[in-house]
């Protein structure tokens, strides 16, 4: 078994001491040699220790079950100790416990094999009651902790929905570490003997108490404070959880306070029947599918069709003699519920009002928004609608350069004033970043100073990056509101769906970082804080306020956006996308404009089934969102691991650590890795709570340029012609494996063996090469390693598509349309035309977007002067696909007639 320090939770570190104690508890029962035995029982010994201070949080197989392996163990009763843990572990791994009981004792009405249950049917396992487990908060003793679950169970009725087990803790601080160690809990039921402090000292499980934050001063509270304040640290770090909070306070006193997200209050009584039926109403109303429950439904009547789509109801398929094996590949129920209809039950997508209305405002509640609106054509236009809805032509939009590619088309759609931001470059690794608020505020500063101030709509930005670089969210938004207080923010978190079930990755969404801010601006400390600030700060000082943390206005406006691939990076079918809206300005200012752009780029036909999967998507998420992202980020974490302790994979791969891609300035904590061979884990907490941008743990960058190959060929020849691994993102010299709610440890340790593989063949192809192939070889590795052409910045707007030389906003919707037309435009060769040009004086302007696959952005955009370094750049880029550039022809660029006559026309604007 791996040491504590090895495991990066307590989770992982539960599931591998029971696998590991059943195979030690095997081998003690069958092998009688002493020398044997006694290294077993050791090492038993051992693992009962460990395992002792974490099953008091979990219902299965319970504390007390857990004693009574302790002592068939301390009697050498080894034959049932091995039964009974190969009957424990198997129904932990299996989840067999989730549906039905499992006794430990040896029993020949229970069969072994009935342990695993791997072998039902998808169809038997949906009929299984779900299960769940509740956390009792109170001080008690053994036998009132019996006797507390007993009466609750005896509350149980055939026709209930669900089941569910009780675990019983005593304090706040248990109760904190319970809810973030036991992912199978549902609900908190909050008892008036709660005490404050844990006595457990583990600090694998200590570590989960940093995620409350250092900001709750608990330790001042009277003991009749400590039920509401675990209500209002509930609301904080699982707020999809129950609450339930029992006390002998009085109404009154109770009425006022800030008590969470706590469903209900129950007055010094023990009705245990109403705390059931609460129970399970609170978890029926996260389970709940209001879409996906009104499609299956429909599926199952009787119709007849006479409208649109010949494969409704299946018809198309059943009655034909080629396409049976389409029908036998999908299944019947697909097309049972493929209609065009939105009567019957169904909704419309494009006005809402019955079962997606419900589904939308679930998902609402779910991601923290005000608003939420399902997309079934990806991300791509979910960002345009936000942008179309928001931005009118003319309006100065700040964007981030390195941006998905559909927002500078939505750019274009608005007819905005673009402003370029510049991530910092990692050049050693041909990617970027992400935008400095420096950088941010720089060219906020700049266009007030220019009078422009009042034309800046919206920040966009793209958190996280693809690469899995993350902003500080809130503190962006506080410093961009003290110097323009109506800001509007678009958020693409196209690769950050799953984070708002993590309490760790949380803070850093949009819709979180919304929410508090619309409460902190509330306060009377901000306002302070912001009377403090006006007379400390000159705010027409430029390097005054680019020095210091700025503080909003207590009237700021928070208007903030989020769009999410939610089929990305939780259960959805492709294209599967939501817009999650947190503005105060929506209902009065945007809603119009919001449909209209809606309307304008949503399908009169949408696909049921994708609307259907995010329905049940954001059921999943709120039941056991916070599970699977825990088991995901453990999967990232075990894989850097495994390959940063692997002699072997060190010497031809390294895995990107976050001093590795983000600069020290950047990281306030100091934190440069989440895991060391020598230091061991890192908590992340404090850096993610701190520093200006974070690295997301369950993305790993891997260079690969010590093998040789460059990032495209790794992929593609390497990784899924000979392994069958499938990854997306390269860069010249680096691969990136993004783990997900849906990656196992098998899947890991398949990748493990993959690499370790590679490993070994390029070990032995050097050891039998010549010495001109091992020459050849080295010349690859440092061409790939050390020269790397620099990543070049936006250049700027040509003068014909800016309205002035002081700020460096531009029209790129000018410049698009003006490619339409041929006579505009000229080609020019990469190699001699446009350097010809350029030394020629000659301004290059780009009249097409240039984006190279990868890195996936526009490295120029219409209207964009031609740079001797972005052409270097292109010149060096050693990819398949770039888009927008045509090597038969060369380099799309307006000709200067055309740049001359455009230019001359905005000067006599601007005279006028």
């Amino acid at each position: 078994m791996k040491s504590m320090s090895e495991h990066y939770s307590a989770v992982q570190m539960r599931s591998d001491s029971w696998s590991a104690l059943h195979q030690a508890a095997s081998s003690l029962a069958r092998e009688p040699d002493k020398r044997s035995a006694t290294r077993h029982e050791k090492r038993i010994s051992e693992i009962f220790e460990a395992l002792e201070v974490v099953e008091e949080y979990w219902a299965f197989p319970g504390i007390h079950a857990f004693d009574a392996l302790r002592r068939m163990f301390d009697h050498k009763n080894y034959a049932d100790l091995a039964f009974s843990v190969r009957r424990a572990s198997r129904a932990l791994s299996s989840g067999a416990y989730r549906r039905r009981a499992i006794p430990l004792d040896r029993d020949d009405n229970e069969p072994d094999e009935n342990d695993d249950e791997a072998m039902l049917s998808p169809e038997a396992r949906a009929l299984s009651k779900p299960y769940f487990e509740i956390l009792i908060v109170d001080s008690l003793t053994d036998q009132q902790s019996r006797w507390l679950k007993k009466s609750i169970q005896e509350m149980r009725r055939s026709e209930d929905a669900f089941h569910y087990e009780a675990v019983v803790v005593p304090s706040l601080e248990d109760a904190l570490i319970g809810i973030l160690f036991n992912h199978n809990i549902q609900a908190v039921v909050i008892r008036p003997g709660l005490t404050l402090k844990s006595k457990n000292v583990l600090p694998i499980l200590k570590r989960y108490l940093n995620r409350v934050g250092e900001d709750e001063d608990v330790n001042a509270l009277t003991p009749e404070e400590y039920g509401p304040e675990l209500c209002r640290l509930i609301a904080k770090v699982r707020p999809e959880l129950d609450a339930y909070l029992i006390t002998d306070r009085s109404v009154e006193e109770i009425a006022g306070m800030d008590l969470g997200l706590c469903r209900r209050v129950f007055y010094n009584q023990e009705d245990f029947v109403e705390l059931h039926l609460n129970i399970l109403r609170g978890v029926q109303a996260r389970f709940r599918t209001p879409f996906f429950s009104a499609l299956r439904e429909y599926s199952k009547k009787p119709t007849g069709v006479f409208h649109a789509m010949p494969i409704s109801r299946g018809k198309s398929i059943s009655r034909s003699h080629w396409i049976q094996d389409m029908g036998a590949f999908y299944g019947p129920n697909i097309f049972m519920a493929e209609t065009s209809a939105t009567s019957g039950g169904l909704d419309s997508l494009l006005e809402p009002t019955g079962p997606i209305k419900e589904a939308q405002e679930l998902a609402s509640r779910a991601f923290g928004s005000r608003q939420t609106f399902f997309a079934t054509n990806g991300t791509s236009t979910s960002n345009k609608v936000v942008v179309q809805a928001l931005v009118k032509p003319g309006d100065i939009v700040l964007v981030d350069r390195d941006c998905h590619k559909s927002h500078h088309y939505g750019m274009v759609l608005s007819g905005a004033q673009v402003v370029y931001l510049d991530s910092y470059p990692l050049n050693e690794y041909s990617m970027y970043g992400a935008v400095p608020l420096r950088e941010i505020k720089h060219s906020l500063l700049e266009l007030k100073a220019a009078g422009k101030l009042d034309r800046v709509r919206m920040l966009l930005l793209t958190n996280c990056t693809f690469d899995g670089i993350v902003y500080n969210v809130e503190r962006v938004m506080e410093e961009c509101l003290a110097i323009k207080p109506d800001l509007v923010f678009l958020w693409d978190e196209a690769w950050f769906a799953f984070a708002r079930f993590g309490p760790t990755y949380r803070q850093r969404t949009a819709m979180n970082a919304a929410n508090n801010l619309r409460s902190r601006l509330r306060t009377p400390e901000t306002h302070e804080e912001w009377e403090d600030q006006q007379k400390r700060i000159d705010m027409d000082d430029h390097e005054a306020v680019l020095a210091n943390r700025l503080v909003p206005p207590p009237n700021a406006r928070v208007r903030v956006y989020a769009t999410q691939s939610t089929h990305k990076t939780l259960t959805s079918l492709r294209q599967g996308s939501m817009i999650h809206v947190n503005d105060q300005d929506f209902k009065g200012e945007v809603e119009q404009s919001f449909h209209e752009a809606y309307m304008t780029h949503t399908s009169t036909s949408p696909n049921y089934q994708i609307i259907a999967s995010l329905d049940v998507g954001r059921r999943q998420v709120e039941l056991e969102g916070f599970e699977f992202v825990q088991r995901q980020i453990e999967a990232a974490m075990s894989m850097r691991r495994a390959i940063s302790t692997h002699p072997l994979l060190k010497k031809y791969f390294k895995v990107l650590a976050a001093g590795d891609m983000i600069p020290e300035e950047y990281r306030e904590s100091g934190v440069q890795s989440y895991y060391n061979p020598e230091q061991g884990w890192t908590d992340i907490w404090e850096c993610w709570a701190k520093d200006e941008f974070v690295l997301d743990a369950s993305r790993v960058t891997l260079a690969v340029g010590g093998t040789g190959w460059d990032g495209d060929t790794f992929k593609t020849k390497i990784l899924m012609d000979r392994y069958g691994i499938q990854i997306n993102k390269t860069s010249r010299n680096t691969v990136l494996f993004m783990t997900n709610i849906g990656t196992t440890r098998s899947s890991v340790a398949y990748l493990i063996e993959a690499l370790v593989e590679i490993a070994n063949d390029l070990n032995e192809l050097y050891d039998d090469a010549s010495r001109m192939e091992r020459l050849s070889f080295e010349k690859r590795v440092k061409n790939l390693n050390e020269d790397l052409p620099p990543l070049p910045d936006f250049s700027r707007f040509h003068p014909a598509f800016r309205t002035g030389d002081k700020t460096p906003e531009g029209d790129i919707r000018r410049a698009f349309f003006l490619s339409y037309d041929e006579k505009n435009c000229d080609y020019l060769e990469l190699d001699g035309g446009v350097d010809a040009a350029i030394e020629a004086g000659r301004e290059v302007v780009s009249a097409s977007f240039i984006i190279p696959y990868p890195p996936g952005f526009p490295i120029l955009v219409p209207g964009q002067v031609v740079s001797t370094e972005i052409l270097s750049f292109m010149r060096a880029l050693d990819v398949s696909e770039i888009h927008g550039y045509r090597p038969d022809l060369g380099l799309r660029v307006f000709t200067d007639e055309i740049l001359n006559e455009i230019s001359n026309k905005t000067r006599a604007i601007a005279a006028e």
